[in-house]
């Protein structure tokens, strides 16, 4: 991959909060031109998926849940709402893990994830609980989508990641990933190359994309930043060909499943 000795993140202010049919490509035009900001051919723009998920109206009210008996069941196993569980294995393939206020699953988008990726934080005020907010249907046709309107309204050909907070087995904290992407290398394989002394790599592969997705979540925040896009100037690896799905490690390969 051609490295740049420059790569610069900049958040996109003035995001509004975001109702269901928003256009997210329209709204982010218009924060960038209240900046004086244009779109250039080669950048990326990273975009939080909960801004996604909301303009695609995928908030759920608990209240319209009705649970059944295999939700119920893993309630009382992990002490969480039975509502909840219900939209949890509606969006799963498999449940991997169910303990006290821990539910691990595989989602259908493939990835391994808490709770199916559906969250309640940021979706706005409530107290108790009643809204979630679950992930886009399809956030790699949605980065597609995002991508074409970026080049017909401007003419300007960038990359879309659509990135989300999850946690990781072994370690603690959460880090971002990319759920969607469009026109990005969303992954470098790197076997067969010589490293420093000549020695050809074997099994070195780079999640490009969630690479960026991270860096970039370091400036969107985790709470009330409300900096849910953001710019990234100088990376040079583009792709038609890769989408988030190409990160999915297959399951035949898993060898913790």
């Amino acid at each position: 991959m051609d490295r740049s000795a420059d790569l610069t993140l900049t958040a996109v202010p003035g995001i509004p909060l975001v109702s269901a049919g928003d256009s997210i490509v329209g709204l982010i035009l218009s924060a960038l031109a209240a900046e004086s900001q244009t779109l250039c051919s080669g950048d990326v723009l990273v975009i939080a998926q909960k801004i996604v998920s909301k303009s695609e109206g995928r908030m759920v009210d608990l209240k319209d849940v009705e649970p059944g008996e295999r939700a119920v069941e893993f309630a009382r196993s992990t002490a969480k709402d039975p509502r909840l569980i219900e939209l949890v294995l509606s969006e799963s393939k498999e449940v991997l893990r169910a303990v006290d206020e821990l539910i691990i699953v595989a989602h259908r988008l493939g990835i391994v994830l808490a709770n199916a990726g559906i969250d309640a934080s940021n979706v706005g005020p409530q107290e108790p609980v009643e809204q979630v907010l679950l992930l886009p249907k399809d956030p790699d046709r949605t980065a597609r989508k995002y991508r074409a309107s970026f080049l017909g309204e401007t003419g300007a050909d960038v990359g879309v990641i659509i990135n989300d907070s999850v946690g990781r087995a072994w370690r603690t904290g959460t880090v971002s990933l990319a759920i969607g992407v469009a026109g990005v290398k969303a992954l470098e394989d790197h076997r067969g190359k010589a490293d420093l002394f000549g020695v050809p790599l074997k099994v070195s592969e780079e999640a490009v994309a969630d690479e960026l997705a991270s860096a970039a979540s370091l400036i969107q925040g985790q709470a009330s930043e409300s900096l849910p896009v953001v710019l990234i100037r100088g990376f040079k690896q583009f792709s038609d060909e890769q989408s988030a799905a190409t990160l999915v490690r297959p399951l035949e390969q898993d060898l913790f499943r």
